[in-house]
């Protein structure tokens, strides 16, 4: 899958893994070393994410149901927890600086096909 940004038209991740299991969601990008340009998980349903025993730092999105940004937490370091967001219903991790690279600002509207 790949997510673009609607409103800016660029492109957020050309190749999106998606983690709907429980045991999807809970495992996330533990394990791996590296979030690579190009690349995002989107985990669904969630409101919140933690970094706890990653490696690398990432951006993250909140979506509504209509996939909508509704929050963003830039630079999510590690051992770190991202604020919770009532209004989001599933999360799209970025590699650090991709959301500043695609101008992606709260409203924006998200595509993942």
């Amino acid at each position: 899958m790949e997510a673009v940004d609607l409103d800016t038209g660029k492109m957020l991740a050309r190749d999106v893994d998606l983690a709907e299991s429980f045991f999807g969601r809970l495992k996330g990008l533990l394990g791996r070393r590296e979030l690579p340009a190009g690349r995002g998980l989107w985990i669904k349903p969630c409101s919140s994410v933690h970094t706890f025993g990653m490696r690398f730092t990432i951006d993250v999105l909140f979506l509504d149901r209509d996939m909508r940004v509704v929050a963003m937490a830039k630079t999510l370091r590690p051992n770190r927890v991202s604020p919770f967001c009532s209004q989001a219903h599933s999360v799209l991790e970025l590699p650090e600086g991709a959301l500043d690279t695609a101008v992606t600002a709260v409203g924006n509207r998200i595509q993942i096909t």
